[in-house]
């Protein structure tokens, strides 16, 4: 008689699921395999020492002062004791043995299970400077205290170079002029954004620095960052500089999958998986380290996404597939935020820079509007600045095909 595919997919009460990653993704994943009804053993494994935290309140509320660190914490003891997890924080994992699930420790010890789910997720990306280890970041907790302490030491009037104007840049500089420092944002490209948003969307941001009176330069080509006695120097190719009494880098992140070098898994710009987020049979991938197959309207796609929100479908996903054999082949809708220079920057979809863009509601002038990106005729994003109600109405137009013509009569956002 045929092995019935389902049973050997659906965990049991004997299982044991270790998680590497003690994340947002990881913990949403703990909540959700109980709230699907799994019952066996789950370990969670982090490198940091805190509990679970959610990370976006860092930049958008913790560095203003408007929320105490510990407000972002998701893992409570009471939620750590009623989700019955094993939680093992301050350990980081080296290697993984594919053939008997068990996980390697930096001190040496091992964690086997019968199921492994890798939520090792990104850290800031470092830059080549000669100051690199005085040099801030923002991407946890660490980081999070080392500036606040940094920032303490100096007097309100400071100037602190903020090199890159992306999403975590513009955030932080935004903060840091609400604290009295006076940030100035040094940006390689063009305009910041241009590379995620395309020239146009770019544009229309561009004058929100301006707007918010913090200074933003780019086509800024930095050479290398120095620290003397009297503070920072940011030495630039053109053989200029400038002073700064901190800096902080804001350059995107990296992956964290080089731990599985070796392992047998197929690793390219993080953890591919199916479609169903599996390495292999019992090994998954979830959250910023996963390359995951994704439905869209434009078909399938092998894509790693650095959004909350991805990391927390994964998790329900994830915790279903395994409880029920259920795969989940339903368009995903990919969200993110970002709250920068006074204004609420949204995205729903993955579009690329250069799909076609048309502002279909308001103006930079209005200092609101609303984009549909499309590529061959289909509507494949849409990114709102100040307008989280139009935003949301128009998501339809991404969890099924939509031609942009079709999606122009609709006009959803004028609902």
């Amino acid at each position: 008689m045929a092995r019935d595919v389902r049973a050997l997919i659906v965990l049991q009460s004997s299982d044991h699921v270790v998680i590497v990653g003690a994340g947002f993704g990881g913990w949403r994943l703990v909540e959700a395999l109980r709230r699907e009804g799994f019952d066996g053993a789950i370990t969670l494994l982090g490198e940091e020492t805190y509990a679970p935290y959610d990370r976006p309140p860092l930049s958008k509320h913790v560095l203003a002062g408007k929320w105490d660190v510990e407000r972002a914490t998701l893992a409570t003891p009471e939620k750590i004791a009623e989700a019955d997890v094993n939680l093992r924080l301050g350990v980081r994992a080296v290697s993984l043995d594919i053939e008997s699930n068990a996980v390697e420790l930096e001190d040496g010890s091992r964690v086997e299970g019968s199921h492994v789910v890798i939520a090792t997720g990104a850290r800031a990306r470092r830059l080549p400077f000669s100051a690199d280890d005085q040099i801030l970041t923002l991407r946890n907790r660490d980081d999070e205290l080392r500036m606040r302490l940094e920032l303490e030491g100096l007097e309100s009037g400071g100037v602190i170079a903020v090199i890159g104007g992306g999403f975590i840049g513009a955030e932080v500089a935004t903060q840091l002029k609400s604290r009295g420092f006076v940030p100035i944002v040094l940006e390689a490209l063009k305009r910041p954004l241009i590379g995620v948003l395309g020239p146009d969307v770019s544009s229309w941001l561009e004058r929100l620095a301006v707007d918010a009176e913090i200074e933003l330069r780019s086509d800024q080509h930095i050479d290398d960052v120095e620290r003397g006695d009297e503070g920072f120097a940011v030495r630039f190719e053109d053989g200029s500089q400038l002073r700064a009494d901190a800096v902080v880098v804001g350059a995107g992140a990296l992956a964290n999958f080089e731990w599985l070098e070796g392992s047998g898994l197929t690793l390219d710009n993080g953890v591919v998986v199916d479609e169903n987020l599996l390495a292999r049979e019992s090994i998954a991938a979830i959250g910023d380290v996963a390359r995951f197959s994704w439905p869209n309207v434009m078909g399938e796609e092998l894509v790693r996404i650095e959004h909350w929100e991805v990391a927390n479908v994964h998790a329900n996903a994830l915790a279903h597939y395994w409880m029920t054999g259920e795969g989940g082949r339903a368009l995903m809708v990919p969200y993110f935020w970002s709250d920068q220079y006074g204004k609420k920057i949204q995205m729903l979809g993955h579009p690329r820079a250069d799909d076609d863009v048309v502002r279909v509601s308001g103006s930079p002038d209005e200092g609101k509007w609303l984009a549909l990106f499309s590529r061959g005729g289909v509507v494949t994003g849409i990114v709102a600045l100040s307008q989280p109600r139009a935003l949301m109405l128009s998501k339809h137009l991404l969890e099924s095909p939509s031609t942009l013509e079709l999606a122009l009569e609709d006009a959803p956002w004028t609902n």
